[in-house]
């Protein structure tokens, strides 16, 4: 079975880019994925991962001195704040986005669901000083908590050599994009049955909604496998129709109003996530290509069982939901209106009740060890 799903050209394009443009790490990886791409001009040291982590926990690079990038990304949560349908940060502020996993974000070739950043230190420095997340005005206020730190000041010169008053926010965004480089998660019942050859590490259940998966579901086209690992993503972006209605009368002038608000100095993040019509935009907010307005990045699939609720704005609840929408071409119910700039391809599979419930298992069946006791997404 292993020789009958091999990855597309795109997706190997896609992996090739990422091991070309970074050396990979040196550490084996988990069953069923890939070396993890590591930049050339931030690699990965024991010491480096320390820090990172330290910074990523810490509360005290917020305006309130209570948000960290663990508040919306906790370790106990597969690194995500489920069961939150969109994240929220300083004096209870609520964005329009869904919190994706930082596990596995290493692979990816773009972050964040608009894929408005390539790599995970450019990434890294944006929630500090989003007014909805941890409302910074500028990243000063992070390295003078640095600089009159002795641990800081002591890790600091013995990662990068530098003296407290050389310190930077890219040498801030390179150590905690190291640390995130480091939570990778394979080694799945799926991976063990699938690349590791034990028959008996996932159900029957599983196994048939693995060829619901990549066959009737057709889910394989964006969520990719390959003969040797399987990242379950694509690189790319689509419209899927997820809460499209909430602006399908409005594009015009929304994109409108977005293109002059971007005329006048307003970042990205900042109009997105604090603007929930504005966030429906997608890609587009990114590109300003009309092809990719309410186009969002297809997520990893690993872990999904126990990251609910779904899709960028976390609107579907369970994996039960996700299933039914996909079957209804795109529709939480079937006769639900889609749009024009909907992705090519999506349309109502016919799947049985013992087909969808198949293709669950077989979801359920991607979750890493690690992460086996994590609260599991009602299903």
């Amino acid at each position: 079975m292993r020789n009958s799903t091999q990855l597309s050209v795109l997706g190997a394009a896609v992996l090739g880019l990422l091991l070309a443009a970074a050396p990979a790490s040196p550490a084996q990886p988990p069953l069923g994925l890939p070396p993890v791409p590591v930049p050339k001009d931030n690699p990965l040291t024991p010491d480096k991962v320390k820090l990172g982590e330290r910074l990523f926990k810490d509360a005290r690079f917020s305006a309130t001195g209570k948000v960290s990038c663990s508040t919306c990304h906790e370790p106990a949560k597969v690194f995500t704040d489920s069961p939150r349908r969109t994240s929220q940060g300083i004096n209870g502020l609520t964005g329009t986005r869904n919190a994706p996993t930082v596990v596995n974000a290493a692979y990816m070739p773009a972050q964040f669901w608009d894929g408005r950043e390539p790599d995970l230190e450019s990434q890294s420095k944006q929630p500090f000083v989003n007014p909805v997340e941890m409302g910074l005005r500028s990243h000063a206020p992070i390295l003078a908590v640095i600089r009159k730190d002795r641990r800081y000041r002591t890790a600091f010169r013995q990662v990068f050599g530098i003296a407290p008053d050389a310190i930077t926010i890219d040498h801030v965004a390179r150590a905690i994009a190291a640390f995130e480089r480091t939570e990778v998660a394979g080694d799945s019942p799926f991976d063990r049955w699938y690349f590791g050859g034990d028959d008996n590490a996932v159900s029957a259940a599983a196994k048939r909604g693995f060829e619901v998966f990549r066959d009737k579901g057709r889910c394989v086209s964006c969520h990719q496998v390959s003969q040797n690992f399987a990242l379950f993503m694509d690189g790319r972006f689509h419209n899927l129709n997820v809460s499209f209605d909430k602006i399908s009368k409005t594009v015009g002038t929304l994109t409108a109003s977005y293109r002059g608000h971007r005329a006048q100095g307003q970042k990205v993040d900042t109009l997105v996530l604090a603007n929930i019509d504005l966030s429906e935009l997608g890609r587009y907010a990114v590109t300003g290509l009309s092809t990719n307005i309410g186009a969002f990045k297809t997520p990893t699939l690993r872990n999904v069982a126990r990251t609910a609720p779904y899709m960028h704005d976390g609107s579907l609840s369970t994996l039960k939901d996700v299933v039914e929408f996909y079957n209804n071409g795109g529709r939480v119910r079937p006769n639900d209106p889609i749009n024009a700039f909907q992705s090519g391809g999506i349309r109502p599979l016919h799947l049985s009740d013992d087909e969808k419930a198949d293709l669950v298992a077989f979801l359920d069946s991607l979750t890493s060890p690690q992460f086996a006791q994590a609260t599991k997404g009602t299903r």
